[in-house]
């Protein structure tokens, strides 16, 4: 979902698919494009066809080639690099040895060119980039809201635009990351589920988003690290993170590009690779029940559902996967969910929507449901963070506290979310490319002002 940047749709963990976080960035002031923008024509490729409302299984199909016929090595395991590589013409051994040192730098290092690979011979750096390209999203456009929330406007090398979040807070940062362009799911709450689904991101696309938050952020290790066959790390040093959690809560539903979420995760969770534990991952749905087993054999992270309703009748309106695998098939796939425990509790997403799904009774039958099937359970009340042509309002603050203390004195916790990022459309259920609503001589001028009323302050 899309939770922008965490909310499935930023922060509607339902299918907004746009982090909770991110949706709310959509206010503050432009940021000068970290690196040229290249306004690319948009792919040839038609929308992925969507079945229906209730039932969107999109069909995977291929990106568009790079003109270039380059391949790109972000989101690839190491054993493919080295298997690339010996296509290209190395021996095995020596295979071998160049993808366990070009995956180092990569995902050790952050390095995006292959002329800053010190220890690999310079007569192989230009045949490397003579084949094979170190790829990043492009950033169209940054944004930084007031309670320091960061929002990213990226595209595709084939012309296609997501957005991913960044919520920074005392003791933890958390990266709202996209799955799709576009998502197939029609929450009615959120703003992400208005668009069309256009395709899946790669994995390269996925992991791509984690890797450009740490170019922003500074966050790649310093010091030397340059090895051959004998690896050392004595002089390799990390400062402290910033960056620490990561939730599939942006733009899609992350269980309908399941392969590449979890290919994507796993060079994240990779020891060798980004190092995340799964601890800090969450993964949240809108209840794609078929692929939840799935999620927690393959990949193992938390897991978050947007739930948003305890009746049939409102669920299905405002979440209508609902209509195809329903509330008691939910909660029966999310008590057997692998690994999950008091220690690694399932999260529930609920948004509260004035008059619809926020009375005493609702939150009551919240906590029957949860003790009927048992469930190791906390709940995030997210208050519903308004768009332009929303059908639903927010829930009043004393009505929020009332569900919430309904859920607390039942044992269960129920805390409820700050809104962030509401100022820059970075909030849960906010996000929505912003490519739809600005052109790009209007993106240039804006950039434009941010440089020069950063160079007059200083200069003043």
């Amino acid at each position: 979902m899309l939770r922008s940047v965490f909310a499935r749709c930023a922060c509607v963990t339902d299918n907004v698919k746009i982090p909770i976080y991110s949706c709310r960035l959509a206010g503050s002031f432009a940021l000068p494009l970290t690196r040229p923008y290249i306004r690319h024509a948009m792919s040839h490729t038609p929308l992925m066809t969507i079945p229906g409302q209730t039932d969107p299984v999109p069909v995977a199909r291929d990106i568009t080639p790079r003109a270039d016929g380059r391949i790109d090595l972000i989101g690839l395991p190491k054993l493919r690099i080295a298997e690339l590589f010996a296509e290209a013409g190395l021996d095995a051994k020596q295979a071998k040895l160049r993808a366990k040192q070009v995956f180092h730098w990569l995902y050790h290092r952050g390095v995006t060119d292959f002329a800053a690979m010190t220890d690999i011979a310079k007569t192989m750096r230009p045949w490397l980039a003579e084949r094979f390209v170190i790829g990043r999203p492009e950033v169209v456009e940054a944004q930084h809201s007031t309670d320091g929330t960061r929002k990213w406007l990226l595209q595709t090398a084939d012309g296609h635009e997501f957005e991913m979040v960044f919520i920074p807070d005392a003791d933890r940062g958390t990266l709202c990351v996209s799955s799709q362009v576009g998502c197939t799911l029609n929450c009615r709450f959120c703003h992400t589920g208005t668009m069309k689904l256009v395709r899946n991101l790669t994995p390269g696309e996925i992991v791509g988003q984690v890797m450009l938050a740490r170019d922003a952020l500074g966050e790649w290790p310093k010091g030397a690290m340059d090895f051959a066959e004998e690896e050392s790390e004595a002089e390799y040093r990390a400062d402290g993170r910033l960056l620490t959690n990561i939730v599939m809560m942006g733009m899609g539903e992350p269980l309908y590009n399941f392969d590449n979420v979890r290919d994507a995760l796993r060079l994240v969770m990779d020891g060798e690779g980004l190092a995340l534990s799964k601890r800090r991952i969450t993964l949240s749905t809108s209840g794609v029940v078929p692929m939840m087993d799935r999620c927690g054999e393959e990949i193992g992270v938390n897991l978050a559902v947007s739930l948003h309703a305890v009746t049939k009748e409102i669920r299905d309106e405002i979440v209508p996967i609902n209509k195809k695998y329903g509330l008691e098939e939910l909660l029966a796939a999310c008590a057997a969910y692998p690994g999950a425990s008091n220690a690694r509790r399932i999260t529930f997403e609920y948004v509260m929507l004035k008059d619809k799904n926020d009375t005493d009774d609702h939150a009551r039958e919240l906590v029957r449901l949860i003790k009927q099937y048992n469930l190791p359970a906390k709940v995030n009340l997210i208050p519903f963070n308004p768009w332009p042509g929303a059908p639903y309002e927010c829930s009043t603050p004393e009505r929020v506290r009332a569900f919430s203390n309904i859920v607390f004195e039942a044992g269960i916790s129920a805390p409820v979310r700050t809104p962030r990022g509401r100022d820059i459309d970075a909030a849960c259920g906010q996000l929505k490319t912003a490519a739809q609503k600005k052109s790009r001589a209007e993106r240039d001028r804006e950039a434009a002002a941010a440089v020069a009323a950063t160079t007059q302050e200083a200069a003043g």
